[in-house]
């Protein structure tokens, strides 16, 4: 069945000039195949030719209530940093089909342009829309803890993350907790000068990837203000595999720092 649609419009955009056939833009069926065949027609470019953005307005000629095409005209605008174009189109996306892209939508306003506020009201509206999803890998709360975290919401970041580590143990509660969890609740225990806590789940990160360098180096400034003499051991750590090439390991990181995420300048003056 889905490969006589796939060949019916393919037909249908060969011989478009000739005729006007009328296509059920309401289908769901009917936009993923058309997706799907415009997905193959922009990877022969990449998303910096400018046939990238043209092959999904093609498709936007065609149906245009399909989002995921306004999601992929924005995919280099995001990688390139040009965010004001990007949430143009991602607008659109979420406005056509809000369920599924309100989630990235937040996410972008939280990672990319660190619009915390706005993030905060975008992943309240998703958790209304969507209750209990996630977001590149990531429960809502994370994100909304993250958020809390930069605006020096402390005490709400905590319930957030705490939140975050208490959904990824819904199911079993002897899952691992993804690491940048442990990670920014180590953060913002520190932030909230409660070192033993912030200890303990710097401790419990390294655990879960030991070759993390943000953790290996705020847990070594976690140890310096208490006086342990480990701090130099973990502030080598955290340069070493910096050096190596230890990422904070994020879907996205190629295209953007996130927030407490270490440079090399962190090196440049031993704290």
């Amino acid at each position: 069945m889905v490969k006589s649609l796939l060949l019916f419009l393919n037909l249908i955009l060969v011989f478009k000039t000739y005729s006007q056939p009328v296509i059920d833009c309401n289908s769901k069926m009917v936009q993923d195949s058309l997706v799907e065949i415009f997905e193959k027609k922009a990877s022969k470019y990449g998303f910096n030719h400018p046939h990238w953005e043209a092959t999904w307005d093609s498709l936007l000629t065609i149906c245009p209530n399909i989002s995921e095409a306004y999601h992929e005209k924005a995919v280099p605008y995001i990688r390139n940093g040009d965010y004001a174009k990007a949430f143009e189109f991602e607008e659109k996306a979420v406005e056509i089909d809000p369920k599924r892209w309100i989630g990235y939508y937040a996410f972008m306003n939280c990672i990319f342009s660190k619009n915390y506020e706005k993030a905060l009201i975008e992943f309240n509206r998703a958790e209304n829309l969507v209750p209990n999803a996630s977001e590149m890998d990531h429960t809502y709360s994370f994100y909304r803890g993250i958020a809390y975290l930069e605006l020096q919401e402390y005490d709400k970041a905590e319930f957030e993350l705490l939140k975050d580590i208490r959904q990824q143990r819904r199911s079993n509660e002897n899952n691992d907790i993804h690491f940048n969890s442990l990670l920014y609740l180590g953060i913002v225990y520190s932030e909230m000068k409660e070192y033993d806590k912030a200890e303990r789940y710097f401790r419990d990160c390294l655990q879960q990837y030991e070759q993390l360098p943000e953790a290996n180096y705020y847990l070594a400034l976690t140890l310096k203000i208490t006086g342990n003499r480990e701090a130099d051991i973990y502030f080598e750590k955290a340069k070493q595999y910096f050096s190596e090439g230890y990422k904070i390991n994020e879907p996205t990181e190629m295209f953007v720092n996130y927030p407490r995420q270490i440079s090399a300048q962190e090196f440049e003056v031993k704290n």
